[in-house]
């Protein structure tokens, strides 16, 4: 809470963070409150009020965490297969993590050009592509490399009024990082960028894209930290607090499962590089000179992706350990 002097009877106000009007205890006088706007957003409606917070209500209980813990480690084949049995819970809390949100109408002009026609009528021709939708953008207001959490789902829970003692008294509660202005311009970027991938113009000369009427907030999520230890080795999941989903873990690989990929892998790859290549370079030699270039092209992708599944089962392989 910040203080400040009423103008009228120079009482103390308190000015709840992100609240607009407040009213004088003192003598009822109501005045508005508001802060200098940022330079950067002046055209982007009135940011300079304060950030509202809110906080999602935790709606899973520890022994719910648990049942969702043990379900992760038993869900996949390429976790060691006696992990679940033999992992023993060393430790269960629950945080409260902050995430900038912003919410918004998102609005996108790219220029460029498309090429239409075929054979000897192929040209060039102007287009315009226009995108108006409802922009949701959320990322992490704090560090958050040890939980592996990078995004939340905001549709799923609804957003309450931040009560910061009733979040203290339940759980570890984590302090933002970071500006304002920082997190509109991450938005922005983020719609630009998703702006660029549905655009389907050949040619972009141009995009403008803006955030009208955005709104910031921070939002306090639940989650729960399960930390087990499993041969002596340590390890950790992370669920949702609101629903229950695992959203990042950490386990022991099954030496197994990462064999046969590895030797299934090799065989594919070598299979598809080697008498793919082989079979596409035969038909080469048999097929008429305006065919073979297309043939040969087809023969260099074969070997390329043989090449690619063989790396990627050694990766997987390699770093599967966990």
């Amino acid at each position: 809470l910040t203080g400040l002097a009423c103008p009228r009877c120079g009482g103390m106000v308190t000015i709840p963070e992100g609240q607009a009007i407040v009213i004088c205890p003192y003598c009822d006088l109501r005045s508005a409150v508001s802060a200098e706007n940022d330079p950067g957003w002046e055209d982007d409606g009135n940011i300079g009020v304060g950030v509202r917070r809110y906080q999602v209500p935790l709606r899973v209980t520890r022994e719910s965490a648990e049942k969702a813990f043990h379900a992760f480690l038993s869900s996949n084949f390429s976790i060691a297969r006696d992990c679940a049995g033999k992992a023993q819970l060393t430790e269960a809390f629950l945080m409260h993590l902050p995430f900038w949100a912003a919410w918004g109408r998102g609005v996108a002009w790219a220029f460029g050009q498309e090429r239409v026609g075929s054979g000897d009528n192929k040209r060039w021709e102007a287009r315009e592509r226009k995108f108006v939708r409802e922009l949701t953008w959320n990322s992490p207001a704090c560090e958050v490399g040890e939980f592996g959490v990078r995004q939340i789902g905001l549709g799923r829970a609804p957003l309450e009024a931040f009560q910061a003692d009733q979040l203290h008294s339940t759980g570890m509660v984590f302090e933002p990082v970071g500006s304002a202005r920082e997190s509109l311009e991450a938005a922005r970027q983020a719609f630009e960028a998703q702006v660029q991938k549905e655009v389907r113009l050949d040619r972009t000369a141009q995009l403008y894209a803006r955030i009208v009427r955005p709104r910031l907030g921070l939002v306090y999520y639940p989650m729960w930290v399960m930390r087990y230890l499993y041969r002596g080795r340590s390890f950790q999941v992370v669920v949702d607090g609101a629903d229950g989903q695992v959203l990042y873990g950490k386990a022991p690989g099954s030496t197994a499962f990462r064999a046969g990929v590895l030797i299934a892998g090799m065989a594919s790859g070598a299979l598809l590089s080697v008498d793919g290549t082989a079979l596409m370079l035969y038909l080469t030699a048999l097929s008429s000179s305006d065919d073979s270039e297309g043939i040969l092209v087809g023969a260099l992708a074969a070997l390329v992706a043989g090449l690619g599944l063989m790396y990627a089962s050694y990766r997987k392989y390699r770093h599967g350990e966990h």
